[in-house]
């Protein structure tokens, strides 16, 4: 048996820059996003005879890769090579899909990582996230970008940048662990309860994505500012400024993206003294997160008093394989 277990993220600036539709018209995309202390467990077990059992949201039990109706699973199969006799479960501390915490993207990198243990087969977390990207995005056509497969694989907190030629690159924010425990004092997630399909905001984003390029590039810029904020580690509730002018940008990329019930919910956070936030992933849903001052933060749980609070840590770590059953 092989267990590994993968991170989910928060992204802080630069999000629709790793679409394709806007790095590929010559202008490099970059985000600032961090893992966090919330997981997606994959397990992988030798199967009782050579039928594939992969458990996830329902059962399947099927006799060729060929036949499994999961996509993520059937490509991961075939790409790693494990093709019959074994069973595959999942276990996530969240809601697996639509919730802009980069589940799915998790979900496959971990799936790949335990696949290849499986097969004795070491594979790096630059290596893990370009497979990741090649089934998401070449082979099944995903409409999506490229930071969640990346900081999945690779953990921490980074500075992704994606360039015009398809390559990324992938660089630690440099602070102190003062700097990084003052961040998590001062964010708060909270679920709406609405999921959505990031897929369908996604494309649509992206089909606008050509008009709206320097709204776009704006956000790109940002990051190195946000970037420079931690790394001195002085100011650190201008990042929360920050995310108040990057969603104020982000919200008019597409439609969708916000809706009137999400803009109440962060106008009553603002109001109660969060500097600024965002809604997480593509939009639409999911999770709303704020940067908010400590001695704010009693008002803005009293204001979003309907939402369910999920504390959270930075993960330093990215996919990792936790358990080998010889």
């Amino acid at each position: 048996m092989i267990i590994s277990r993968t991170p989910l993220r928060i992204s802080l600036m630069g999000g629709g820059s790793d679409l394709p539709a806007y790095y590929e018209q010559g202008r490099p995309g970059a985000v600032v996003n961090t893992t966090i202390t919330k997981y997606i467990f994959i397990t992988v077990n030798r199967a009782f005879d050579e039928r594939i059992r992969a458990s996830y949201s329902r059962t399947e039990i099927v006799d060729d890769v060929e036949k499994v109706a999961h996509p993520l699973i059937r490509q991961a199969m075939k790409l790693t090579g494990v093709v019959r006799g074994v069973e595959i479960t999942s276990i996530a501390d969240i809601p697996s899909r639509g919730t802009g915490l980069g589940s799915s993207s998790a979900y496959l990198v971990g799936l790949l990582h335990a696949l290849w243990a499986y097969q004795g087969v070491f594979r790096s977390a630059k290596r893990l996230a370009e497979e990741a990207c090649r089934i998401e995005l070449d082979l099944l056509g995903e409409p999506i970008g490229k930071q969640d497969q990346y900081i999945a694989a690779h953990g921490g907190l980074q500075h992704i940048r994606f360039n015009p030629d398809g390559s990324v690159f992938v660089d630690p924010v440099i602070c102190t662990r003062e700097t990084k425990r003052a961040v998590e004092q001062r964010l708060m997630l909270f679920y709406t309860g609405v999921t959505r399909s990031a897929s369908e905001i996604l494309a649509r984003q992206g089909e606008e994505t050509p008009s709206k390029l320097d709204a776009v590039a704006e956000m790109v810029t940002m990051t190195d500012e946000v970037d420079a904020v931690l790394r001195e580690g002085r100011n650190l509730d201008r990042v929360g400024e920050l995310l108040h002018r990057g969603w104020s940008i982000k919200r008019g990329l597409s439609q969708g993206i916000t809706s009137s019930e999400i803009d109440a919910l962060y106008e009553a956070a603002r109001r109660a003294g969060a500097l600024g936030g965002k809604i997480t992933g593509a939009g639409g849903g999911g999770f709303l997160l704020l940067w908010v001052e400590p001695q704010n933060q009693d008002r803005v749980r009293e204001a979003l008093s309907g939402l369910r609070e999920l504390p959270l840590g930075l993960e330093p770590q990215g996919s990792k394989i936790i358990y080998i059953e010889e």
